[in-house]
């Protein structure tokens, strides 16, 4: 096992603006003894344009929902209760890990915890995120809608922010915004599939999966 402990800290309902202060400090404050972290959480009805973000894909301007600037990489996007968030909190050279490599990590984590409540999804080139195929049947015609959203900044080679994972949530809000600059994107949920499964559930198997991705190849290299 790797000697590196990564704590695991269930938040339940945070205010965005109050969590994407905290993830800064937490990000700007550790030194080389501080503990990884992977905050487990949802948000208020909220809205986030990251640093390449065009205000043009709110589609509805006129909102009630607070739209936050924030320091993500790419395009708007939408949290709200219902939906998983984890915000990982990693020293990238503590893992010996790329950028690039921790987002396949990411990505093949959420492919492997839908699989286990019987969702087909893939990777789309060019496009971060998680997507229905064309495989699961009797929804065949949802193919390429969004479930899972990825976003992250790096500083001093720590990384914050995170993925979220549409469980059973309002989905009404994404077609206020064209999902990460995509104009006409669907988005779905496990709700909408027909997978009623608790958040706190699909939370303890998205988890276990993170862990195992980030630690796999220290484990792999163990006698």
């Amino acid at each position: 096992m790797s000697k590196h402990t990564i704590e695991v800290c269930h938040l339940g309902l945070q205010d965005y603006s109050t969590t994407f202060a905290a993830m800064q400090k937490y990000t700007r404050e550790r030194d080389e003894s501080t503990l990884d972290q992977i905050w487990v959480l949802e948000h208020p009805p909220v809205f986030t344009l990251g640093l390449a973000g065009d205000r043009q894909h709110l589609i509805d301007p006129h909102t009630d929902i607070p739209v936050i600037q924030v320091d993500r990489g790419g395009q708007i996007t939408y949290h709200g209760p219902g939906q998983l968030v984890v915000y990982l909190l990693l020293n990238l050279k503590r893992h010996t890990l790329y950028v690039r490599e921790l987002v396949h990590k990411m990505e093949q984590a959420l492919i492997d915890t839908l699989t286990t409540f019987a969702v087909k999804a893939e990777r789309k080139v060019g496009a971060p995120g998680i997507y229905l195929d064309a495989n699961n049947v009797g929804f065949e015609h949802l193919a390429g809608a969004k479930i899972a959203a990825l976003g992250l900044k790096v500083s001093r080679q720590c990384t914050y922010h995170g993925l979220s994972l549409n469980v059973n949530m309002d989905l009404a809000p994404f077609k206020m915004i064209n999902p990460c600059g995509y104009v006409g994107m669907q988005t779905v949920d496990l709700a909408t599939l027909n997978q009623k499964i608790s958040q706190a559930e699909v939370a303890k198997t998205l988890i276990v999966q993170l862990l195992y991705q980030i630690e796999k190849d220290v484990l792999l290299q163990t006698p």
